[in-house]
């Protein structure tokens, strides 16, 4: 990294980043890097703009229309998926 220039945050760190992000939990140097790649990457801002329809979506679903079966396997789907992010 050149001294005085912050490293670039690729579309892989962004997707690491943008539950932090929507949450408003970003330290901010890593909301300055996500924002800035942003700016600069139509990809990205589609996810992000998906993101945020899925969460909406989600929020009007009641909690009593997900079958248990279904909730497990999102449940098991979710856990691969947290274990595998870690490497």
């Amino acid at each position: 990294m050149t001294q005085g220039r912050i490293a670039q945050l690729s579309c892989q760190e962004l997707v690491e980043l943008i539950t932090e992000y929507l949450e408003g939990t970003l330290a901010p140097a890593d909301l300055a890097r996500l924002e800035r790649h942003l700016d600069g990457c139509d990809g990205c801002r589609a996810y992000l703009d998906q993101m945020r329809e899925t969460i909406a979506a989600l929020g009007r679903l009641p909690a009593e229309s997900l079958s248990p079966q279904a909730e497990e396997k999102l449940l098991v789907a979710f856990e691969g998926w947290r274990k595998g992010s870690r490497g």
